[in-house]
C-alpha cells in the first residue's frame, strides 16, 4: 500500500512540488525538505514561459502531457496567462521544421499555425520581420506565476496528508532496513524513497546521498521594460532561438505598462556557485539586452530598462533532465533535475515519470521517456564545465 511508503522530496521548486504532488495523488505519504523556502532557487527567478512550439517531436511529447496537466490545474484555481507564444524564423529550412510541428500539435488537439514574415506584424504589431522567414504561433500558449505555482501544489500536497519543511537543510544520510535516515538541520526523518529534485544544488545533494551528478548552473539574465503608455494589444511571448540559433533573446507582456526580456543564451563559459553568483543583471548586459530587443522591436514609443535579475538553469551536458535512478543498484534514489531554462513547463511531465519509476520501476506512463534517465552514458560533464575543471587542475598545478 502506498500510503504506508514515505517518500522525501528534496527541493520546493517546480520539479519537486510537482514530484509532490504527482506522488501524493497516487497515496503516497509526502515530505518536502527545502533549505531555504519555496521556490527561492531557479523556480522563483524564472520568467514562467509554458509553450509547445518546438521541433522536436519528442521535446513537443513531454509538452503536451505537461499542458494537459496544467489545464487541469487551471481548473482548479491556478493563474495561466494565455497570451501566445511566437518562435521566430530565419530559413526556410526552419519554416519547414514548424510545420511539421504544427501536424504534431493538431493530431493531439492542440492549436498552432505558421506565419511568414510579412504576416507576424498581425501578431506584434511593432516587430521589425527583417531577416525573418516567419515564425510559428501557439494561441494557447503563455506563462504563469512560479511562486504561484509552488504555493498551489504545496496546499494540494498537504491537503493529501504531506508535509512542505521549509528552511530545514539535508546535512547527511544512514542506509538502514531498506529505506532511509535522513538527518537535516532541524532534526531526522526516516523514508523509504529519496527524489533529489534541489536544481542547481542537486549535485550537492546527490554528493551527501554518495552519488555523482554533473549538472552545470548557468546564469542567465533578465530585465523589465516599462511603457509609458500601454499597448493597444497584448505581446505574446517572442522567443528568438530554434535548435540553438537565433540570438536567443525572448520578451512578452507582464503587466499593461510592462514586458519582460531575457537571453535564452549563456554568456559564461563557466558554471556558476549557486550559493555565491550575481543574482543581478549587469549593466552590460542590459545594453545588450536592450540592443537586441530595439533591433527587433522598433519604434515602440516610452520604453525603458527597469529592473533586472539573474537566475540559475540547471544545464545537462545533452541538455536533457534527468528523470530516474542514478544507480541502478539503488532504484529508491530518484534524480529530477538538470531542465534547464525549461524547467517550469517540463516539471508536471517530470512529476509523472518520477512517479512511475517509484510504482512501476520504470517509467511506463510515457513512451520513450526512459531515455531520461541520468545513465552513466548522460552523467557526464557538459563541454565548459570540463574547462572549469582544466582551469582550477592547473591552478592548483595538477
Amino acid at each position: 500500500m502506498t500510503a504506508s511508503l514515505h517518500v522525501v522530496v528534496i527541493g520546493a521548486g517546480a520539479l519537486g512540488m510537482c514530484s509532490a504532488f504527482s506522488l501524493a495523488e497516487h497515496g503516497f505519504h509526502v515530505t518536502v525538505l527545502e533549505a531555504q523556502s519555496l521556490a527561492s532557487g531557479s523556480s522563483g527567478r524564472s520568467v514562467g514561459v509554458v509553450g509547445m512550439q518546438l521541433t522536436d517531436p519528442f521535446d513537443i511529447l513531454l509538452r503536451l502531457h505537461s499542458v494537459q496537466q496544467f489545464r487541469d490545474w487551471e481548473s482548479l484555481g491556478l493563474g495561466f496567462n494565455h497570451i501566445g507564444y511566437l518562435r521566430l524564423a530565419r530559413t526556410a529550412e526552419q519554416m519547414e521544421l514548424f510545420a511539421r510541428s504544427v501536424k504534431i500539435q493538431e493530431e493531439a488537439g492542440f492549436r498552432s499555425r505558421l506565419y511568414q514574415a510579412r504576416e507576424l506584424q498581425q501578431l506584434v504589431p511593432h516587430i521589425n520581420p527583417d531577416g525573418l522567414e516567419g515564425g510559428l504561433y501557439g494561441p494557447d500558449d503563455g506563462f504563469l506565476d512560479p511562486y504561484e505555482m509552488c504555493t498551489f501544489l504545496a496546499e494540494k500536497v498537504c491537503t493529501r496528508g504531506g508535509n512542505i519543511f521549509q528552511f530545514r537543510e539535508l546535512v547527511g544520510v544512514t542506509r538502514r532496513n531498506g529505506g532511509y535516515r535522513l538527518d537535516t538541520s532541524k532534526g531526522g526523518l526516516d523514508c523509504d524513497f529519496v527524489i533529489n529534485a534541489a536544481g542547481a544544488w542537486a549535485p550537492a545533494v546527490a554528493e551527501i546521498l554518495g552519488q555523482t551528478l554533473h549538472i552545470c548552473p548557468e546564469r542567465h539574465e533578465a530585465v523589465a521594460i516599462h511603457l509609458d503608455s500601454p499597448l493597444d494589444y497584448t505581446m505574446p511571448v517572442v522567443m528568438d532561438l530554434v535548435n540553438g540559433e537565433g540570438t536567443g533573446l525572448n520578451f512578452r507582456h507582464e503587466k499593461r505598462n510592462e514586458l519582460i526580456a531575457e537571453i535564452h543564451k549563456v554568456r559564461s563559459p563557466f558554471p556558476e556557485d549557486p550559493d555565491n553568483y550575481n543574482d543581478q543583471c549587469d549593466e552590460e548586459s542590459k545594453v545588450k539586452l536592450a540592443e537586441l530587443f530595439l533591433e527587433r522591436i522598433q519604434e515602440l514609443p516610452g520604453a525603458r530598462l527597469g529592473r533586472g535579475w539573474a537566475g540559475l538553469y540547471p544545464v545537462t551536458a545533452d541538455h536533457r533532465p534527468f528523470v530516474g535512478p542514478i544507480d541502478p543498484a539503488e532504484p529508491k534514489l530518484i534524480t529530477a533535475a538538470g531542465a534547464g531554462g525549461y524547467g517550469i513547463q517540463l516539471a508536471p511531465v517530470i512529476g509523472t515519470i518520477v512517479t512511475d519509476w517509484i510504482v512501476h520501476g520504470d517509467p511506463v506512463s510515457i513512451p520513450g521517456t526512459e531515455i531520461l534517465s541520468p545513465t552513466a552514458e548522460r552523467n557526464v560533464l557538459a563541454e565548459h564545465s570540463r574547462a572549469t575543471a582544466t582551469v582550477r587542475d592547473t591552478e592548483k598545478g595538477l
